[in-house]
């Protein structure tokens, strides 16, 4: 990764943060306490951007139809959180797999 690809990640998160600004405050705090949770969590392709800016995306349009939050998520917003990377893997998964190579000596034997 190139200074040129770090300063390019830099402008497209402040943009980002940008946008997140510009939503109504309830929809701020939801969507903080949305990407604490995934930061908790660690899905994998968290870093590939498209998760947080789907959110907002979805927000957007949410304020735009004159919706609140929760009208939109529901009132448990983990769930809502886990629903939306339900499928994906999660660091979590990936240690636990670690573990359980450790444990057993064979890769790629996980009991579910």
């Amino acid at each position: 990764m190139g200074i040129q690809d770090i300063i390019e990640g830099k402008k497209q998160w402040r943009a980002h943060v940008a946008r997140v600004k510009a939503l109504p405050p309830d929809y701020q705090i939801v969507y903080k306490e949305m990407q604490k949770y995934f930061f908790k969590i660690g899905p994998v392709d968290l870093t590939d951007g498209t998760l947080l800016s789907g959110i907002v995306d979805f927000f957007e349009e949410g304020v735009a139809a004159g919706k609140g939050v929760l009208e939109l998520i529901g009132t448990d917003v983990a769930a809502f959180c886990d629903d939306l990377v339900k499928d994906s893997r999660t660091y979590a998964d990936i240690y636990q797999e670690s573990v359980q190579e450790s444990v057993s000596g064979k890769p790629g034997t996980t009991e579910k």
